[in-house]
């Protein structure tokens, strides 16, 4: 009998969750509770109880739209469900389809990184500099030598300063990740805190714009090249 776990939802079609057309597994659950969060309806309910095998035959369905790129597993936090985790990554990788991780970096499980083709490590860098979490999950996927991608959610005047991007810059540098893709903050979220009955932390944070991505992203490059 093969592991269940719970998962919120499948979208198809992604072209912003690593490389090429891809297909995302939302898992549910967070081990976080990110105030920006745009998908809070992960952390709090419980999701579909599924198994592995059936949710590889559903993505098998869509295997014509994403065999150029790959299926990724999301969440909420993916790496939460382990045994799910791996018997549905080593399912997809039998069948030849790229699996990537979007995780938020605090689980630093070897046996969960090495389940993978590449990840995804969302920095949460808000109210901390300290990365000491993420040094330790960088360095486990750098002695794999796993292709590793960042990405930040940027909210002005939260961790949009030349300081808090250096930072980011400095940990990217560290271990050799030359890139990372600032995400801008949104607020088409708050529709779902409101169905939850929860408050949005940041409902009075200005949302980030195409002006502010570009700013960070020459930052972060300034940055980078300054690094010894």
């Amino acid at each position: 009998m093969s592991a269940e776990g719970y998962i919120d939802s499948v979208y198809n079609g992604s072209g912003v969750d690593g490389k090429g057309l891809r297909c995302v597994v939302f898992f549910s659950g967070c081990n976080l509770r990110c105030p920006f969060c745009h998908n809070p309806e992960t952390l709090y309910k419980q999701g579909k109880k599924i198994s592995s095998d059936e949710l590889t035959q559903n993505l098998m369905r869509y295997k014509g739209y994403f065999r150029r790129g790959g299926v990724t597993l999301s969440g909420g936090e993916p790496f939460l469900q382990k045994e799910f985790f791996l018997e549905l990554s080593g399912a997809l990788r039998a069948k030849g389809i790229h699996v990537c991780a979007e995780t938020n970096g605090h689980i630093a499980d070897g046996e969960l990184i090495a389940a993978c083709d590449a990840i995804i490590c969302d920095v949460k860098n808000q109210e901390s500099d300290d990365f000491s979490t993420y040094e330790t999950f960088l360095s486990e996927c750098v002695r794999q030598g796993k292709e590793v991608f960042l990405t930040c959610v940027l909210v002005p005047e939260k961790n949009d300063g030349e300081e808090k991007i250096g930072s980011l810059a400095a940990l990217a540098k560290k271990f050799n990740v030359n890139k990372i893709k600032f995400l801008p903050f949104r607020k088409l979220c708050e529709e779902k805190y409101r169905e939850l009955s929860l408050p949005f932390p940041y409902a009075n944070c200005r949302e980030g714009e195409t002006e502010d991505i570009a700013r960070a992203e020459r930052i972060f490059v300034e940055k980078l090249v300054k690094i010894d």
